[in-house]
């Protein structure tokens, strides 16, 4: 009995380990209503940037553009961007429009701001939010508010620099 205690204990201090490396788990809809895992999405070798809108979002629609920009430069390199609606399922339709109007061109799921706030980073604030999950799918990062695709590409370039000291040997 006594040889079995210390790997319970080590099973006890990896499991917390384990979960902080995989995506968050939220299942959302996708716009034919169908549930995704949004770990279809997250940690598949690429960075992932959730840009969490809302239709009626004022800044969301002025700035929205810069995420489809993003994505085209970067969804055959080294990251991609998945939207998320806050509308709710039964606003899809306005969702929709918000998606056709503005082109656009990455995946996107539709929530409602409670969904939005499981991402991580601390309580969901407001749309748009930024959430950054590195290329294994573990949070890294929250922006809240207008960004810029230059801004998102400098938050990954700051992440990507501390990760590359992390793996120096000290």
């Amino acid at each position: 009995m006594s040889k079995r205690i210390p790997w319970m204990f080590l099973l006890l201090w990896l499991v917390p380990l384990l979960a902080a490396a995989a995506s968050p788990q939220i299942v959302l809809r996708d716009f034919d209503g169908q549930p995704r895992d949004v770990g279809e999405y997250i940690g598949r070798g690429q960075w992932t940037v959730v840009a969490v809108w809302s239709a009626d979002c004022p800044i969301c629609k002025r700035e929205i553009h810069h995420m489809t920009f993003f994505h085209d430069e970067h969804k055959n390199k080294d990251a991609v961007v998945l939207g998320v609606s806050v509308d709710g399922y039964a606003n899809r339709g306005k969702a929709q429009g918000f998606i056709d109007d503005h082109a656009l061109n990455f995946p996107n799921l539709i929530g409602t701001r409670e969904d939005a706030g499981r991402f991580g980073g601390g309580p969901f604030i407001g749309t748009p939010t930024y959430y950054i999950f590195s290329p294994e799918g573990r949070y890294q990062a929250k922006r809240v508010g207008a960004a810029s695709q230059e801004e998102i590409e400098g938050i990954i370039n700051r992440l990507n620099a501390e990760r590359a000291r992390n793996r120096k040997p000290g």
